[in-house]
């Protein structure tokens, strides 16, 4: 059933453009890949295993305080990255396709927010947005821009020059004594601060699953990019969509959780080829 695609192959563009329009109306599932361009690394090597340590668990950032200064002190260093990212040609051609109907609903795995900056508004961001922070006691939701002054002024010896980032915008630093750092806490309740994503270990809640199911039985197809599918949150919607004998294309440079069960498969950089089938969908439209 799958339909492999060497990188050597000239197919990929007009086979991907044919399954986007032939899969009308159409659902979107993007990961880590699509933000890449923009300076944000991704989670994940070719062969879908770690390349960085995996991030903190949602159980030790609720229990321990030294998780959460690790939490914080890389968050404080790593947070400018994410703040100052700009969109690039996969999110501008995914803006524009949903502009020009092409797109029904866009679901990211995504944090950053570099959808909604370029212009996506059918969206939902199923592990939240790394712009907002919570208080686990009281639920009040606090900006992160205004938790990274609160970090700066607390924490004023924390003043690292780093050069390894993650996904969700923390620094990689080792071998720093954290014991002296200072976790900001609720201003409301002095209760404690989680930025507003799904930490790993942590469940999706309920009404965004639900809210993706519902735009599933409403598309066609669904079409994946830049995710390796091997977490379970967005692998789980491969399968469902499969499950109902509709179709699922996966653009994504390497191995993907679902490659054994696809009907098109395309190992390319999305910002490279999105964006030429973009051009040549609006042409025609």
């Amino acid at each position: 059933m799958q339909k492999l695609i060497a990188l050597h192959d000239h197919r990929p563009v007009s086979d991907l453009l044919s399954f986007i329009e032939s899969n009308q109306p159409l659902a979107v599932l993007t990961g880590a890949g699509c933000s890449t361009d923009s300076g944000i690394p991704d989670y994940r090597d070719r062969t879908g295993q770690w390349k960085h340590r995996q991030p903190v668990l949602y159980t030790d950032f609720i229990r321990r305080t030294d998780i959460r200064q690790r939490y914080w002190s890389r968050s404080m260093l790593g947070w400018p990255r994410i703040a100052q990212a700009s969109p690039n040609a996969t999110h501008t051609a995914l803006a524009a396709l949903e502009h020009a109907g092409l797109i029904l609903y866009l679901v990211t795995q995504n944090v950053d927010g570099l959808h909604q900056k370029a212009g996506s508004q059918s969206l939902l961001e199923l592990h939240g947005g790394i712009a907002w922070v919570i208080c686990l006691e009281c639920r009040y939701r606090i900006p992160r821009s205004e938790v990274q002054d609160i970090l700066l002024q607390e924490n004023p010896s924390l003043n690292l020059m780093v050069d390894i980032f993650t996904p969700d915008g923390d620094a990689q630093i080792e071998n720093q004594d954290l014991s002296s750092f200072r976790v900001p806490a609720c201003p409301m309740c002095q209760g404690i601060l989680k930025p507003d994503v799904v930490f790993f270990g942590e469940q999706v809640p309920r009404h965004r699953i639900d809210r993706v199911i519902s735009a599933l039985d409403q598309a066609q197809a669904l079409l994946v990019i830049g995710s390796s599918l091997m977490v379970y949150s967005g692998y789980r919607f491969c399968k469902y969509t499969r499950e109902n004998g509709k179709s699922v294309a996966v653009l994504n440079l390497g191995r993907t959780r679902a490659d054994n069960d696809l009907n098109l498969k395309v190992d390319l950089p999305c910002h490279v080829v999105l964006p030429e089938i973009t051009s040549r969908l609006l042409y025609k439209h």
